[in-house]
């Protein structure tokens, strides 16, 4: 792997790349919680991601508010292009998030996104020449066979159609992820909470003009606030720290734990199908992850 990138830390540094890894694995736990939310909500795609953008901008919007004020805020207007990139990127990729959890399984939807290193990655070497390793190369073949092991239990055209939208999803966070790290100095939380907010006019002619019940309300909150808006902000601070790659292998957590929770929630459970791949994809993160730390301290031990 390469060093840092201008405005970020560099991910030679083994407290910030420490710091990095604890706040991805943390982003991954809260993004797990999204197909759990959208089950407990039960409301029609465009009024959640209505009611859930609209908690996300408030909620992401205070915190920028709070530590930096208006003028927070008002920087965002200077992002350039890549906060254009930012935000439309974003926008796309929550609410096709959205969209695959309603037409398919939570199992499928986390599959799809394990697909995450392996796209950020090639995004990363075309765009900021990030070099990936042998490892990675191993790790990766192995959460392939993984990941088609899963898709092979899907069928049915809105299966598909929410593979698809999960693919689109996917692709738009792999560039987000890249897109921070290339350019290091934009503010993760502000474009966050433009891009939730954007989100908000561009769902009401589509959203049904009926107040969603309390709990509903309760729940798309819980969605707003931790999975759309922590979530997002851990995983993009976090991609400062450490590789694009390595973020996305990190984040493969959710391939087991976004199932899990809604098979204990409402019974949906996994087949065997998925139940295998998500093991193979979990054990080819652990592996990557044990050999990259091995490898860490042997090069250490050598300089010394």
């Amino acid at each position: 792997m390469v060093g840092g990138l201008p405005g970020g830390p560099s991910i030679t540094d083994p407290r910030a790349r420490l710091v990095g890894i604890v706040m991805v694995a943390a982003s991954a736990v809260l993004w797990s919680t999204a197909g759990l939310f959208v089950r407990l909500a039960s409301l029609d795609t465009p009024s959640l991601v209505l009611w859930r953008s609209l908690f996300a901008a408030l909620t992401l919007g205070g915190l920028a508010l709070a530590r930096g004020g208006p003028a927070r805020m008002l920087a965002v207007r200077h992002s350039g292009w890549i906060g254009v990139l930012f935000v439309g990127t974003s926008v796309v990729s929550s609410t096709a998030y959205v969209l695959s959890l309603r037409l398919t399984s939570v199992a499928n939807v986390m599959t799809v996104y394990a697909a995450l290193p392996f796209i950020a990655t090639g995004i990363a070497f075309v765009w900021i020449r990030e070099r990936v390793s042998r490892r990675f190369l191993v790790a990766g073949a192995l959460a392939t066979g993984g990941i088609v092991a899963s898709a092979g239990g899907s069928s049915g055209f809105g299966d598909l159609a929410g593979i698809a939208a999960a693919l689109v999803m996917t692709v738009g966070f792999a560039v987000q992820l890249v897109g921070i790290r290339r350019h290091g100095r934009v503010d993760v939380m502000a474009l966050n909470a433009c891009a939730a907010a954007s989100c908000v006019p561009l769902m009401i002619p589509f959203a049904q003009w009926v107040l969603p019940g309390p709990g509903q309300l309760v729940w798309c909150a819980c969605y707003g606030a931790l999975t759309t808006g922590f979530a997002y902000v851990l995983a993009l601070e976090g991609g400062r720290r450490v590789s694009p790659g390595e973020v996305g292998f990190i984040s493969m957590l959710d391939v087991v734990l976004g199932p899990l929770w809604v098979w204990l929630a409402f019974g949906e459970r996994p087949g065997a199908l998925v139940i295998a791949g998500g093991a193979v994809v979990l054990g080819s993160v652990a592996w990557y992850l044990w050999s990259s730390a091995v490898s860490s301290v042997d090069g250490e031990s050598a300089t010394n």
